[in-house]
């Protein structure tokens, strides 16, 4: 008898042959269970859901009751559909939106102007890695944990009229006579964007830290090759490479230039020349004469000035990504 091994048959035409690659089993390991389908199914559902309940379902509510005139306190049958005349009685015959619509604008400015050039120049300084550099991080990050109301009481304290820091210190250094710096309308918005600034300067230098950090350190050697000192290799290379983190900037500053109500709520309820558009929601929402339907409109102004804002950003940021 012959052990030597057969040779291997011929595989005969038309008979069936396991395709190359993953097994079926392998195939169906790749397969969701259905718990782990579940399990998707909620971490994805649930936060939509809540986006959508608690985002644009009001964010919809509000538009569709700017157009009416509502207590909110009768039911539904009470709603009276009057058009756009909330709007036209906004810029047309309510006075204290135009101060309001100006204060909103000064706001936006100054912390461009001031806490998001300083809080730039802080995180070029921090980047340089000096001594000490988290102990100044923590410190000039500190106002940014506290909420706006608690900046605004903490404020009160310096800008009191008769036991503030401030008076007190300018009686002793230049004998100045007490000032009331949030009762005076000349004066009080601007105490007031010191307080904000103050919280907001934190915030933008942690944001450009950030992008600092992420800068190429490539792109710095070359411009040190080619002779570029650090104010123009700052200029020419680094901020350029810094345009995302710039728009985010400029979303952070629009948001809280918009949404600035707690300090002005808690000084003075916004009025007095401290009106701001957030607060006049408010207080014709929940104020003493409730007007649904007129704050919803105020609302909607104040939603679509984001939205130019937040729009000019997303379409920049997509061509970017897309070139």
């Amino acid at each position: 008898m012959s052990n030597a091994p057969s040779p291997p048959r011929n595989p005969t035409p038309g008979s069936a042959q396991a395709p190359p690659g993953r097994s079926p089993r392998a195939r169906g390991s790749m397969r969701h269970s259905r718990g782990d389908r579940i399990a998707l199914g909620l971490m994805l559902g649930v936060p939509a859901l809540l986006v959508v309940g608690l985002v644009w379902l009001p964010a919809m509510a509000t538009v569709v009751l700017s157009f009416t005139r509502w207590d909110g306190i009768g039911g539904l049958d009470t709603i009276e559909w009057i058009g756009t005349r909330n709007y036209t009685d906004a810029f047309t015959i309510y006075p204290p939106f135009a101060p309001a619509l100006r204060n909103n604008l000064v706001w936006l400015v100054a912390l461009f102007a001031v806490p998001t050039l300083l809080g730039m120049f802080l995180a070029v300084l921090l980047d340089r890695e000096l001594r000490g550099g988290s102990v100044y991080r923590s410190v000039f990050y500190m106002p940014v944990v506290l909420s706006l109301a608690l900046v605004g009481f903490i404020w009160q304290l310096v800008y009191s009229r008769d036991q503030g820091l401030l008076n007190a210190f300018l009686a002793v250094v230049a004998d100045v006579p007490p000032v009331d710096w949030f009762g005076d309308p000349e004066i009080n918005l601007y105490a007031v964007l010191v307080a904000a600034g103050w919280r907001h300067t934190g915030y933008i230098m942690l944001l450009y830290l950030a992008g600092l950090k992420a800068v190429d350190p490539s792109l710095r050697e070359a411009a040190a090759i080619d002779g570029a000192g650090p104010v123009r290799t700052f200029t020419r290379v680094v901020f350029p490479a810094l345009l995302p983190i710039n728009l985010v900037v400029l979303v952070v500053t629009v948001i809280d230039a918009l949404r600035a109500f707690d300090i002005v709520w808690i000084i003075n309820r916004g009025r007095n020349g401290l009106e701001l558009i957030s607060a006049l929601v408010t207080s014709n929402v929940i104020g003493e004469a409730s007007r649904v339907g007129f704050g919803s409109a105020l609302a909607v102004v104040m939603l679509v000035i984001s939205l130019v804002f937040i729009v000019v950003y997303v379409s920049t940021m997509l061509r970017g990504a897309y070139r």
